[in-house]
């Protein structure tokens, strides 16, 4: 007579092989998925059987929940179309890279805005904290100003120096009647919001929502990807002046990790029409988040300021819900409108295969072509996926420097000297795909004057990585091209 052992093997093989299969069936099915990644994943479920399966459960998917998904997608509907006239880009922008980022949100560019890159721009290169502190000074001058609403969200925000500062004028704004929203993220602010000055800014008044604190779950095991992020930083304040760059609420030197430190960001301090673009971006998530109707904001003004003569710019946001690949396009568009000169500066650089291309040709169509990317990174696995793109990079002529005075985390292009873009959006697969994101687009010279030479201030410190680099040795060009193969899945 057979044992209960041996009924059960041929079962559990069965059960098995339906599971392994219908992952594999879903990881080709799965829609607004890329062929790099669904061939990674396909291939890994298949080497990896039962690895593979468990690996796609906790990182394969990118729900943020069906009720939540309901809910951001209502309130983009419900809320009111930001105010501001569009502007005809078409003599500044003749490739039509804004007519792309209108097709994102539904913004488009406007013009009469004030924009200024914060900072001092007489600090030395070598000296790159001055700028992050000074932008945290004015950030707090503005809080401290407010009087009808303060609206933050940041990816990373500590309880030191900087983070501090902005926490006690948040605070200190609420007591005195201004209402005052808080969203940060919930994995990149965890230290900060089980911290005291969490606590205290609720017992002061502020409301304070953990973004992405309930993805999907199976019991208590997270299904889809566990590190889902909200990765925007935006600060708006009685919808009148805005705050949008790479900067998050931190000092500079970002004790969480100073081994890297300091971090080398940028912000700007928006007035005029964007602002209210900006404020959309911010309302949704809100909304999605905490389902509070705050489809009119009281006290506002139906009608942003305008600046004459005012800077070009337009605001757009992508995340997981996105279709397509919005930011991905962006970014390759902007890659392709270079005609003489591209200055780019990240700290991640893992782009997809559209990107890649896009940046090895713009030298071989006769523009400069010059990538920043930090002498020393915090995520060893970026490194190496970046650096498996160098050898295609410099054969094509691109100018690969690296920064070495700590992690620059700056995420900027410029291009001719005409147009720039900047934001929270790396060059890489998180960016484009996982996280939310914003970024800004500027349609003026003289402030992209002055974005690009802060570019610069990081390039006359950086170190040109030379044309042999690419021949590395054989083992550490297999172990970072088999970090690249597998990017699609980081």
């Amino acid at each position: 007579m057979p044992g209960l052992q041996d009924l059960l093997n041929p079962i559990v093989l069965v059960v098995g092989f339906v599971i392994h299969l219908l992952v594999v069936v879903r990881a080709i099915t799965r829609p607004n998925r890329e062929p790099a990644s669904r061939i990674a994943w396909v291939a890994v479920i298949m080497c990896l059987p039962v690895v593979g399966v468990v690996a796609y459960l906790f990182l394969g998917e990118t729900s943020i929940g069906r009720e939540r998904v309901e809910r951001l997608r209502d309130a983009e509907k419900r809320l009111a179309r930001p105010a501001g006239a569009a502007v005809d880009t078409s003599t500044r922008d003749p490739l039509g890279i804004s007519e792309l980022c209108t097709a994102i949100n539904d913004f488009p560019p406007v013009g009469g805005n004030r924009i200024v890159l914060l900072g001092d721009p007489e600090a030395p290169a070598a000296q790159p904290t001055i700028n992050s502190n000074l932008a945290i000074d004015a950030l707090v001058e503005a809080i401290e100003d407010a009087r009808e609403h303060v609206h933050l969200t940041f990816y990373i925000w500590l309880d030191d120096g900087n983070g501090g500062r902005v926490a006690d004028a948040v605070a200190a704004a609420a007591r005195r009647g201004v209402a005052c929203r808080v969203m940060a993220d919930a994995l990149g602010s965890r230290d900060f919001i089980g911290g005291p000055r969490w606590r205290e800014l609720r017992e002061a008044g502020v409301h304070v929502v953990s973004t992405l604190q309930d993805i999907p779950r199976l019991g208590h095991f997270a299904v889809g990807r566990v590190d889902l992020r909200n990765h925007r930083k935006i600060v708006v304040v009685d919808n009148r002046v805005a705050f949008v760059g790479s900067q998050n609420c931190a000092d500079p030197e970002f004790r969480v990790k100073p081994k890297y430190a300091p971090w080398i960001d940028i912000l700007l301090r928006c007035e005029g029409p964007v602002v209210r673009q900006a404020q959309h971006l911010f309302l949704s998530s809100w909304i999605a988040e905490t389902s509070e109707e705050l489809y009119a904001l009281p006290g506002a003004d139906p009608d942003p300021e305008v600046f004459e003569p005012g800077v070009v710019a337009q605001m757009f946001g992508t995340g997981p819900t996105t279709h397509g690949n919005a930011m991905s396009d962006a970014f390759v568009a902007a890659l392709y409108a270079a005609e003489n000169e591209l200055i780019i500066t990240t700290p991640y650089f893992v782009p997809d295969e559209a990107m890649l291309r896009a940046v090895c040709a713009a030298p071989r169509r006769g523009v400069e072509t010059i990538l920043v990317l930090p002498a020393r990174n915090d995520s060893p696995l970026v490194a190496a996926a970046s650096r498996s793109t160098y050898p295609d990079l410099l054969a094509s002529g691109v100018q690969i420097h690296e920064y070495p005075l700590g992690l620059l985390h700056t995420k900027s292009i410029t291009i001719d000297g005409s147009v720039a873009l900047v934001g929270s959006a790396n060059m890489d697969r998180r960016s484009l795909e996982l996280n939310f994101e914003n970024n800004l687009l500027l349609l003026d010279p003289a402030t992209t004057a002055v974005i690009r030479e802060r570019q610069l201030g990081y390039l006359s410190q950086s170190s040109a990585v030379p044309a042999d680099a690419a021949e590395r040795s054989f083992w550490h060009r297999l172990v970072d091209n088999v970090i690249g193969m597998l990017s699609p899945l980081l």
